[in-house]
């Protein structure tokens, strides 16, 4: 796979798929050329947004789908994941590190996918679902080294 390489996949809603999702990131954020640390936090990002997406989003209806679209360009890795459900807006969700949240489940993995991401969006259309667009650019640490494998 090469810059401008595209893997789409459509996953049935069941959990067990997230497993799916993640061997397909591991191998999609190689090819692209991240550091075993970033395809880590990749991997972590997508499988926080799959859960959503079945949970959440598809309710866990078998009969809905998620999704997902891997991009890679010469500086970063796309990543969207659409589901069947009912949209949400992000900027409604209770912050996890507040204090009367800290000892709640819920919310935690919109926080951890924008630790770990570069860029985390969100389109919402009623009733037409959401697709969430994950970022990873491949220098994206603070010190400006770039974090491409050596070939």
């Amino acid at each position: 796979m090469a810059e401008g390489s595209v893997v789409e996949v459509v996953l049935e809603s069941d959990l067990k798929n997230v497993e799916v999702a993640e061997e397909i990131t591991r191998r999609v954020s190689g090819t692209a050329g991240f550091e075993e640390d970033d395809q880590h936090k990749i991997d972590m990002a997508v499988h926080e947004t799959l859960i959503n997406a079945i949970w959440h989003g598809n309710k866990n209806d078998p009969s809905k789908r998620v999704w997902m679209r891997f991009e890679i360009f010469s500086d970063r890795l796309e990543i969207r994941v659409r589901d069947q459900g009912n949209g949400y807006d992000p900027n409604r969700l209770a912050d996890p590190l507040a204090n009367e949240n800290i000892l709640s489940v819920s919310g935690r993995g919109i926080f951890l996918i924008r630790t770990f991401m570069d860029e985390f969006r969100v389109e919402s259309r009623a009733g037409e679902g959401t697709e969430v667009t994950l970022v990873k650019r491949l220098n994206s640490d603070n010190s400006g080294e770039s974090r491409r494998k050596e070939p």
